[in-house]
């Protein structure tokens, strides 16, 4: 069997109810792709926030302190910080 490697891509993403949200994805809020739930900093925890993306493969819930990813077409989706450690590495830029 062929085995087969990623190609490299540079991604942008932040981390959910950790970082300040960018605004790509505040205009994915704005357009019904992303409905958050439960995000009001004085109310809620880490814990206890969320999020809903839509993806290409339906609707995907993306936790406080999950990563949301947008993607190399511009779409966006939840991964959690073992696997985007694993994953990813920062870019240094010059």
């Amino acid at each position: 069997m062929a085995k087969y490697r990623k190609k490299p891509v540079t991604i942008e993403a932040f981390r959910f109810y950790v970082e300040n949200m960018p605004d790509w994805f505040m205009d994915a809020v704005t357009n019904n792709t992303v409905v958050l739930k439960q995000c009001d900093y004085k109310r809620y925890s880490i814990d206890e926030a969320y999020c809903e993306i839509e993806t290409l493969e339906g609707i995907h819930r993306c936790n406080g302190g999950d990563y949301v990813i947008r993607g190399v077409k511009g779409e966006l989706y939840p991964c959690k910080p073992d696997i985007f450690e694993m994953t990813y590495e920062k870019v240094v830029e010059e």
